[in-house]
């Protein structure tokens, strides 16, 4: 699994100045009737003319495949019902001595046969299911059996897929965003020689979840002709949150000067 972050949002800034208190109070004792930007302002609209900054903050995780299962079928047509079944299971056998030398374990396997009479003849099918959680053991084991066994035995396509909680990671896409944007609140303040307050508000915009690369086709990550990285990328699933954050702005205290 990885974890990557979408390219930064575009910052919006807006600092609200100070009102000039020593200016206000110097109007106000000399009789002078002062201008309307240093009137006193209401307890009510001081309380809404608070500071902020107002930025915006994007994520995306993606969660790959865990797990892949491949297929293994075996099928024999014998004019004798023990000829097919013998036939079929000597390939078992080598199968599943294969597999336990190259570490697969027998929780892992498992194994469905069908027998049936066709015609004249009697036929007799089995299937290994194979789950692998190390991908590159899985093609090391289907390189061999390609190469061992004959072509009446057919190796299937590796089905890639999610065991539960293995995508849990991409609940983390909207906290990923808070993240970012209150780095970039926290870069602008630093920026603007401000200090960065407690958030006022955190809104979650937009999110949404895909499987695969977007610009796939869907018909083309169903091909059998995507190789076995192509086939993992199809199955990874992505994930992407934008969120919008206000914080308090707050000014540098002054240092006071010691005599």
């Amino acid at each position: 699994m990885s974890l990557q972050q979408a390219p930064p949002s575009r910052v919006f800034v807006e600092l609200v100045p100070w009102a000039n208190r020593g200016r206000e109070n110097h109007l106000v004792s000399s009789g002078e009737t002062p201008p309307a930007a240093l009137r006193p302002v209401p307890p009510t609209q001081l309380e809404t003319s608070t500071r902020e900054v107002h930025v915006s903050g994007t994520s995306e995780v993606s969660a790959s495949p865990d797990r892949a299962q491949v297929a293994v079928r075996v099928s024999s047509s014998k004019d004798a019902a023990a000829e097919a079944k013998k036939s079929v299971c000597r390939r078992l056998d080598y199968i599943a001595q294969s597999l336990q030398q190259q570490g697969v374990q027998a929780e892992n396997i498992v194994v469905t046969k069908d027998f049936r009479r066709i015609e004249n003849a009697y036929h007799m099918e089995a299937e290994v299911c194979i789950t692998f959680s190390e991908f590159g053991k899985m093609q090391n084991v289907c390189n061999f059996l390609v190469e061992k066994l004959d072509s009446s035995v057919v190796i299937g396509q590796p089905q890639f897929y999610h065991t539960p909680g293995s995508a849990e990671n991409l609940r983390q896409a909207c906290l990923v965003a808070v993240e970012n944007a209150w780095r970039k609140a926290q870069e602008v303040c630093n920026l603007v020689g401000q200090v960065l307050g407690k958030p006022l508000l955190i809104k979650e915009e937009e999110t949404k979840e895909w499987e695969g690369q977007i610009e796939d086709h869907p018909s083309s990550r169903l091909s059998s002709s995507l190789t076995v990285q192509q086939k993992i990328k199809s199955a990874t699933i992505h994930a992407y949150s934008k969120v919008s954050a206000t914080f308090e702005v707050k000014g540098k205290e002054k240092k006071k000067k010691h005599l």
